[in-house]
């Protein structure tokens, strides 16, 4: 299947503002691209003013862009189009838990706590909830059961500042909560997990009619792997698009501003790219099956 991507944001500003952003797919999705989905740039008040934009892979190999948001505002756009599987994220029951001291290095900077998952704080409560329950991917699953019953959903309830420590406590938040306080839990098991955003439509469930938005999921690595889980849907889902991984929300800001400005303008899209049968072809006439010249 093919899926249709893309974004359009508009920051006012009333002077210079540098800005990095996290909105470009991760390097480990480029190659299912149909076509290039380059960032288009441009200032709201003088579109023909060029904005230098420079490109690097910060140290969780994410794509950011660097430039400077002129006086007046600037907006960002991209859209794309990607192959995808069309499968739901996998399942692997018979996954098991890797003990730390056979974790591979890169991957040890997943078990401690972060700015928006305080392991510290959610020990005794991960302990006093999941440590009877089987090692492996049935924790991973109890853990995400147990935040999805946990936690009420409501794009209302959005705060910048809401750690995983309190929304355990207060019950409530949007997707990026629920995928911060389970990444915390399993950390407090010695279970890696890393933090994603990126697309997901409604591909294969029933549509929402709230408007189109980033998501945020996470990552465990459990039988030398990683896989996906999703404590706000808490179901394996069809076309997810990973932008960013990092340890929490802090590493994978889509927009890091230095200076103070108004969102005037955001939408995303991700929807499937319905494929237009052919026509059935009729056949030629008998007088046409040949050309005249080789008669």
């Amino acid at each position: 299947m093919r899926i249709r991507y893309g974004y359009r944001i508009e920051l006012v500003c009333a002077h210079e503002m540098p800005l990095v952003t996290l909105l470009d797919v991760h390097p480990s999705r480029r190659h299912d691209l149909t076509m290039p989905d380059e960032m288009r740039v441009s200032a709201l008040a003088d579109q023909s003013l060029p904005i230098t934009v420079t490109q690097h892979l910060d140290a969780f190999g994410n794509i950011c862009r660097r430039m400077v948001a002129p006086p007046g505002g600037i907006r960002l756009e991209s859209e794309g189009v990607m192959h995808d599987s069309g499968e739901v994220d996998p399942v692997n029951p018979a996954a098991r838990e890797v003990q730390p001291s056979r974790l591979p290095d890169d991957v040890l900077v997943y078990l401690l706590g972060s700015r928006y998952c305080e392991t510290d704080k959610l020990f005794g409560q991960a302990w006093s909830l999941f440590g009877q329950v089987q090692p492996g991917w049935q924790r991973v699953q109890a853990i995400v059961d147990f935040v999805h019953n946990h936690l009420t959903f409501g794009y209302h309830f959005a705060r910048n500042t809401r750690t995983a420590a309190e929304a355990f406590e207060e019950r409530i938040g949007v997707c990026r909560d629920f995928a911060h306080l389970a990444v915390a839990l399993c950390r407090c098991m010695n279970i890696p997990a890393r933090y994603c955003n990126g697309y997901l439509g409604d591909i294969g469930v029933p549509p929402d009619p709230a408007p189109m938005d980033f998501n945020a999921w996470f990552e465990v690595f459990l039988g030398g792997r990683w896989y996906t889980f999703d404590a706000r849907h808490n179901e394996p889902r069809i076309g997810r698009i990973v932008i960013a991984r990092g340890r929490d929300a802090t590493d994978v800001a889509m927009i890091s501003s230095f200076g103070s400005h108004t969102l005037q303008r955001f939408e995303v899209i991700t929807e499937e790219v319905q494929e237009t049968p052919m026509p059935l072809r009729r056949p030629m006439p008998a007088q046409f099956d040949a050309h005249p010249a080789a008669a």
